[in-house]
């Protein structure tokens, strides 16, 4: 029975507890934060985390300004994003801070909500709130989308912030977009904000395991200075209804302890698979010699049990002043390492080939693709004969298929007589673990993409599951009339030149072109390339 009523108030405490949160942003919109905890008789003060300055109220001008429990960016900017702490004060003169931290994401054409959700399944059947919704004042909805289409039928009921879907089916699950206005001294702003919605919200139960720290772990600290203890466990798949991770001193829960020095943390996140994680942290302001004698104990609790880990301090080993021998061992080992790093990047390419040929390492598994790369290139629609298409279909499978065992699909040559063009497409780029695409003057002055371009940045930029290799075939002098998605590639990873020397021995393996090449393409069980310089 007592087991069971520590349960419920650990749980209840738990939930109180946390003490930081995220807020996720389109740049250009409007963004107001609210403060956790606390009421209109409690002082809020805001302040930037890591510089300590404070946020004042608003003034004429102001951009950012605080007042209470709310934080506005009117409107929001890429170099908002970061941490804001808001401290409650409480009539008892005792203080709470609140961690708040900011991300405002690029705004792209194209991109209604950014690839991080912030905004978890509303497990209400049917019903979909708006997130964030109440802390704007005379806020009106204006539309919603799922999955970036305006949402449209007699199914949908639309009302206030939420939305009612009459007879669900799995095809209602996706990503559930809220675009409303909010109007501030007469100044109006957009606001939008992206929660992901699954009919079926079901969790399962694991065996609760703490991942660390190791049971009997031995922790070293220094008397007077402060210590924070992490605990962290895998509970289930999906949220789950009982998900206690708190520690205790001695066997005491931290709140039947000294608050003034100790004081808990929590918070949760999903792995892969939706696997469900919480973590607590015990913050310790100083270490004193009790506590060298005190068992520290992380308590797991789920619906399927419960286990725990216990830790004990120690205090460091004092050491005497590092001889000389020590100093000069060090320095050596230093100057190595330097050394080390500087040759590994001069040739880098160099050794990891090497490195494949010699061990002959096999990473591609079972993943469900069929093609190392898709090759995306600019066609010629004429009967005349260019090199990019000689290139296509003669050099690069000689190099890259004959000599180095890669599988391409090349559009035209993979492609069957009678398929969909549009369907082939898709399912091959899907099928394929890289995308090269050919960078020529054609191509810089084309003013729209071929279907195949623009699916294939589809995946590399908002998939973000299938790298790219970009291959320059002609020297251009600048990018800025390429579209936006290839420039941000190239920016973020550059290009691989194809020089003038190359046309010399194009069917050369050796070449630095090739051999670039081949450090960027996934791994392969055999390949009969060489990796002697050429």
């Amino acid at each position: 029975m007592m087991g069971y009523v520590r349960l419920i108030f650990l749980s209840t405490f738990l939930l109180v507890s946390v003490t930081s949160e995220s807020y996720d942003a389109m740049e250009g919109e409007a963004l107001v934060i609210r403060c956790p905890l606390g009421n209109s008789a409690v002082n809020v003060t805001w302040y930037h985390t890591d510089t300590k300055k404070i946020i004042p109220e608003e003034e004429e001008g102001s951009r950012i300004f605080s007042l209470g429990r709310f934080l506005w960016f009117l409107p929001n900017s890429v170099e908002d994003s970061g941490n804001y702490t808001c401290v409650t004060h409480y009539p008892n003169n005792s203080t709470k801070e609140f961690n708040m931290s900011v991300k405002v994401h690029p705004y792209k054409e194209g991109i209604c909500f950014p690839s991080r959700i912030l905004y978890p399944n509303d497990t209400r059947r049917g019903i979909i709130v708006c997130p964030t919704f109440d802390n704007y004042k005379n806020a009106t909805m204006i539309q919603w989308y799922k999955d970036c289409r305006p949402l449209q039928g007699e199914r949908y009921l639309k009302k206030d912030k939420y939305i009612y879907i009459s007879d669900l089916t799995k095809e209602d699950d996706g990503y559930y977009t809220c675009h409303f206005t909010y109007t501030h001294r007469g100044n109006v702003f957009n606001v939008s904000a992206t929660r992901i919605f699954i009919s079926e919200a079901k969790h399962l139960s694991l065996p609760a395991q703490i991942l660390f720290p190791k049971d009997k772990d031995v922790i070293e600290v220094e008397l007077g200075a402060p210590l924070s203890l992490k605990c962290q466990a895998r509970l289930g798949i999906k949220k789950q209804p009982i998900d206690v991770v708190s520690w205790d001193v001695d066997n005491n829960p931290v709140i039947y302890t000294d608050t003034s020095r100790f004081h808990e943390e929590t918070h949760f996140f999903e792995g892969q698979a939706r696997e469900y994680y919480k973590e607590s942290t015990l913050h310790i302001t100083e270490i004193k010699e009790e506590d060298l004698q005190s068992n520290f104990t992380c308590v797991v609790m789920n619906e399927m049990g419960n286990t725990r880990a216990t830790v004990t301090l120690q205090l460091k080993a004092q050491s005497d002043h590092p001889n000389v021998l020590m100093i000069v061992g060090l320095l050596v080992l230093l100057v190595i390492v330097a050394v080390s790093v500087v040759l590994y990047q001069f040739f880098r390419i160099d050794i990891v080939l090497f490195y494949r040929e010699i061990f002959q390492p096999y990473s591609v598994k079972d993943d469900g693709k069929i093609y190392d790369a898709y090759v995306i290139y600019p066609r010629s629609y004429s009967n005349e004969a260019n090199f990019v298409e000689y290139f296509v279909h003669q050099i690069m499978p000689d190099i890259l298929e004959n000599k180095c065992g890669y599988k391409l699909c090349i559009y035209g040559r993979d492609t069957y007589p009678g398929e969909d063009k549009a369907s082939a497409i898709e399912k091959r780029i899907q099928k394929s673990r890289r995308l090269i695409i050919l960078l020529t003057h054609q191509l810089l002055n084309c003013k729209e993409f071929a279907y195949d371009q623009h699916v294939a940045l589809y995946n590399a930029l908002i998939q973000n599951n299938t790298k790219v290799i970009l291959l320059e075939m002609e020297m251009m002098e600048t990018y800025e009339t390429l579209q936006e998605s290839l420039k941000y590639i190239i920016k973020k990873q550059g290009t691989v030149k194809w020089k003038e020397q190359h046309t010399v021995h194009p069917q050369s393996s050796n070449s630095k072109f090739w051999k670039r090449v081949r450090y960027l393409m996934p791994l392969r069980l055999r390949s009969s390339c060489s990796v002697n310089a050429g």
